[in-house]
């Protein structure tokens, strides 16, 4: 009987303990996210040698990353971008692939912005990070790397307390060097870039700060 009371006892004690490292994690959650989203770019024709430009407007873009809300305002993220461009106008024929990666410090004013509906938010973002521009066909051997300075502003439609909608709209301005020779710049890109995407945001681990 005592040996059947002793064995009840330590279950009742791994519940518990379990219970409450459980419920613990759970305050602590959701303070991370995740975002996928498709979207349209225009690249600045200034960053192209003269003879080139790309069609003002190029499909697509894509944005991924995971974000770290430290607070309910405050918070970071790691994104990846890829956006293709090419040719337009009376250019000579180009594509080029945009690739960058960022770390962005996130802000979250939506709690203070007591004139939005309850299921809209908005979220900005800015941060450093590093382009590699590939060029394709015959120009493939013009690539470029630099940094970058990236900075948007996102708008939220909640659909749960852990998915949201969200449009975003974001410039990255290069901090590529000119090219020199010039001809290291045919069918290549130094130069900014505005993105318009849409995608869906959602939590990784509850909802501490949805």
């Amino acid at each position: 009987m005592i040996s059947i009371f002793k064995t009840q006892k330590h279950k009742l004690l791994v519940v518990t303990l379990l219970f409450t490292v459980f419920s613990y994690a759970q305050r602590n959650s959701n303070m991370w996210k995740a975002q996928i989203a498709l979207g349209l770019n225009s690249p600045s024709q200034s960053g192209f040698v003269e003879g080139f430009e790309s069609k003002s407007t190029n499909f697509p873009t894509i944005n991924a990353g995971f974000q770290r809300m430290f607070k309910p305002q405050f918070g970071a993220k790691l994104d990846f971008g890829f956006n293709r461009f090419s040719d337009g106008g009376d250019s000579p024929e180009f594509k080029i692939n945009y690739t960058r990666i960022n770390v962005q410090a996130v802000y979250d004013p939506t709690e203070k912005l007591t004139f939005l509906p309850e299921q809209i938010g908005l979220v900005a973002h800015a941060g450093p990070g590093y382009t590699f521009v590939k060029p394709l066909g015959d120009f493939a051997n013009n690539k470029v790397s630099f940094l970058n300075v990236m900075a948007g502003l996102e708008v939220h439609y909640g659909l749960s307390k852990y998915m949201s909608l969200y449009a975003d709209v974001s410039y990255i301005l290069g901090l590529g060097s000119d090219f020199d020779p010039v001809i290291d710049g045919f069918g290549s890109f130094n130069g900014n870039l505005l993105t318009i995407t849409f995608g869906i945001t959602f939590s990784l681990s509850g909802c501490q700060y949805c």
